[in-house]
């Protein structure tokens, strides 16, 4: 392992934090990358994007999450050094030669994403982990600069740890793993910002308890339970936060709100900002991509409400002022009702290409714990006095309970006044009733069949 040109401050620099109380700066690469106008993008980029739509004060940014990531890992380094150094090659302990490599990345593992970044890339094609990887590479970056100074390979580094691709392991699953950085921030701010407790968790249990090991990182066998609640903290963010029905409902008109923009700006009718254009037109650059954030993409919006197409100016008008779909449960049985329902909403004057839609929970992009089966990730290691390596959920019931049980549920959107029960006769009331007879407690069902 390489030693890199390092510089540290003269003067630590402390940013006071909500989660972590303080983020310590101590080197002269980080603060640079921190002043980089690739990295002050991101506060200008929600990390929880239409979430705060449920969560008013869920309007926390990329910014401080990969702030929180740098300060985690940074935390760990500390420890592994003091703890668990290495004392020759190979024995599967900390070389503090990576810690420069491993905060680097940690505080550049998100620099890819954009506005509304799983519906932006599920609709142009983008992936923010290659594009972040582009960012940190591309020599004509602030970011890439910054870490041209620390060695000419350095940025490829970095963007190897992000690729998953550098050969030491512990290095990557410090910020890519089941237990990383990267998810121990993440559902501590989230659960700050959006102002529940699920995500509460006993982080500086787990971060007395974390150890490194040749595969990677581990916990000793005492730090299980505070490992077993974290895991359990997850559970219950995915339930109640992140597969909200509202935030899901905000999501799905995002999306038809921006594929009916793609084809109205096809026709020549649009008017839309440069910045968004080119990705309109499938011909974008990086540079387009690093002038994209939640002001841009909203201007668009909020010009959109007056567009002389309807389905687009309705779609920005419900999206911008928060009128959410509505939606229920459907099942593999009740999918086949699914086209009557449509039928029902097309007679009330809406097309169910761009009104109606259904999104599996499943499907989000948050990965539970699945350390075994289809889908299965990375498995999170306790380890034996001894030394011996076992996997939690073969440790812990409670985990081994949560393993394989089905997350989430799929739902069908559509809106909001296919549920109307107005006081006054309205002229579709007959088939806001009869949509309403397959729905009963939230839930599509089939019709009984009356008594003869």
């Amino acid at each position: 392992m390489p030693k890199f040109q390092n510089i540290k401050l003269t003067k630590e620099i402390v940013l006071r934090d909500p989660v972590h109380e303080y983020i310590h700066i101590e080197d002269q690469v980080i603060q640079d990358l921190v002043a980089t106008k690739e990295f002050q993008r991101m506060r200008r980029i929600k990390q929880l994007g239409p979430i705060a739509y449920v969560f008013p004060s869920a309007t926390h940014t990329r910014f401080e999450h990969n702030a929180g990531v740098y300060e985690l890992t940074r935390r760990i380094c500390n420890i592994f050094a003091q703890k668990y150094p290495t004392q020759r090659s190979g024995d599967g302990l900390w070389d503090e030669n990576n810690r420069l490599l491993v905060e680097c990345a940690g505080l550049l593992h998100d620099i890819g994403h954009g506005p509304y970044s799983h519906t932006f890339e599920h609709l142009f094609g983008t992936d923010h982990e290659k594009i972040g990887q582009k960012i940190i590479t591309d020599p004509n970056t602030e970011v890439n600069q910054v870490l041209r100074q620390v060695a000419p390979n350095f940025p490829e580094l970095v963007a190897s740890v992000i690729a998953k691709t550098y050969p030491n392991p512990q290095v990557v699953k410090l910020i890519s793993s089941q237990a990383d950085a990267d998810r121990m921030d993440y559902l501590k701010r989230d659960a700050y910002f959006t102002g529940v407790t699920y995500g509460e968790f006993d982080l500086s249990r787990i971060l007395q308890e974390i150890r490194p090991f040749s595969g990677g990182i581990c916990f000793s066998m005492s730090g299980m339970h505070a490992v077993e609640d974290y895991i359990v903290s997850r559970y219950q963010m995915y339930q109640q936060v992140y597969f909200h029905r509202v935030g899901r409902a905000m999501e799905v008109m995002l999306q038809h709100l921006l594929e009916r923009a793609k084809i109205i700006y096809h026709k020549g009718v649009l008017p839309v900002t440069p910045e968004l254009a080119n990705f309109l037109a499938d011909s974008w650059t990086l540079n387009d991509y690093l002038k994209l954030d939640d002001g841009v993409m909203e201007t668009n919006f909020l010009m959109w409400t007056d567009a002389n197409d309807p389905i687009l100016a309705d779609l920005a008008n419900l999206y911008l002022f928060r009128k959410p779909f509505a939606s229920i449960r459907i099942d593999v049985e009740t999918k086949n009702l699914l086209p009557k329902l449509k039928d029902l909403i097309k007679q009330a004057g809406f097309d169910p290409t761009y009104y109606t839609d259904t999104n599996s929970a499943f499907d989000e992009p948050y990965d539970a714990y699945k350390p075994s089966g289809k889908n299965a990730n990375s498995q999170i290691e306790i380890m034996q006095d001894d030394g011996q390596l076992i996997e939690l959920s073969q440790l812990s019931p409670l985990v081994r309970a949560l393993n394989g049980t089905l997350q989430g549920d799929e739902r069908f959107f559509f809106p909001k006044i296919m549920m109307s029960n107005s006081d006054e006769p309205q002229i579709f009331d007959p088939l806001y009733q009869q949509f309403q007879r397959y729905i009963k407690n939230g839930t599509l069902r089939y019709l009984r069949k009356p008594r003869k």
